[in-house]
């Protein structure tokens, strides 16, 4: 069984080294700047860079539920190449937040596509499993009769 969710599993390793790696930069970002935890403000360098890290640490657990329903339940591919599309998105985040508050932005929205993705892919996997299961309803077997 667990070979069978292999993708899902190798994104979810890969985003908790990512997220691993960032509070990496806020670390040294402390080191650069003299800020001894549990002090978050400073310089505004070190102040975009904590709360670049925090917000990846918001969305860390809203990420990994859908990303693991999608792939459950739906699509393992297509559910670990949305969450590959999520990294990519919170790596363009990350540097851009560190850069300037504004070059945030692309990265962000781009993170919530993928979410939204994931999301969508989560309920439309979860609403055919309920469907077949309670009411006896093939969906995707009625479609493929249809073409």
């Amino acid at each position: 069984m667990a070979e069978d969710l292999v993708l899902l599993a190798l994104v979810s390793v890969l985003s908790a080294c990512q997220n691993g790696y960032y509070a990496r930069l806020v670390g040294r970002s402390r080191m650069k700047h003299k800020i001894n935890p549990p002090v978050v403000t400073g310089p505004p360098e070190f102040e975009r860079t904590f709360r670049a890290q925090q917000n990846c640490v918001e969305f860390y657990p809203i990420f990994l539920v859908v990303l693991w329903n999608a792939g459950l339940f739906l699509n393992q591919e297509v559910a670990a190449a949305c969450g590959l599309l999520y990294m990519y998105a919170r790596h363009m985040y990350f540097k851009g937040y560190v850069e300037s508050t504004l070059g945030r932005i692309p990265g962000f929205y781009l993170s919530l596509l993928s979410i939204f993705l994931l999301l969508v892919l989560a309920a439309a996997g979860i609403s055919h499993s309920l469907l077949k299961k309670y009411l006896d309803l093939n969906l995707a077997k009625q479609i493929s009769h249809m073409f």
